[in-house]
């Protein structure tokens, strides 16, 4: 009996863990400069990760903005390319592109795009999103904002 007990469990903990995911964003919006002590010691850790470096009030200014890290998992034999669609409020209709190539030996890793400094001040937020992930010209895996065309 106790062998059929412990043979379940290992199948429901095996069955649990699977394929990582090709592709997950994370956004942060840095707001404001202001270094003071906050609720959450989560949120003062990535605001100070952001803000570090940045000495006087000009620097820390181009700091404002948002962040989107990206977190992918994909076959190790193929160049890479992550792209980053996307849209500001002050811009229009205009579909704005950022595009960063991996080498062909990475089968994991983690990237950040920023939209940050006279950029978002100039154009605004960014209101919608698309992130794609492409091996050797093919799409592995999308994600988008949820007002993503």
């Amino acid at each position: 009996m106790k062998n059929y007990l412990i043979i379940a469990v290992a199948c429901v903990l095996t069955s649990c863990g699977g394929a990582p995911e090709a592709l997950v964003v994370k956004s942060y919006t840095l707001r404001d400069q202001d270094a003071t002590i906050m609720s959450d010691p989560m949120v003062q850790n990535e605001k100070m990760r952001r803000l570090h470096g940045a000495v006087s009030v000009e620097e820390r200014k181009q700091r404002l903005g948002e962040y989107y890290t990206v977190q992918w998992n994909a076959e190790a034999g193929l160049e890479k390319e992550i792209i980053f669609q996307y849209q500001q409020g002050k811009s229009g209709s205009r579909i704005k592109r950022m595009t960063q190539t991996i080498p062909a030996g990475t089968s994991e890793g983690k990237q950040e795009f920023a939209v940050i400094g006279d950029d978002y001040f100039d154009n605004g937020r960014v209101l919608t999103w698309k992130m794609t992930l492409k091996a050797g010209g093919e799409v592995i895996s999308t994600k988008q904002s949820y007002l993503w065309e």
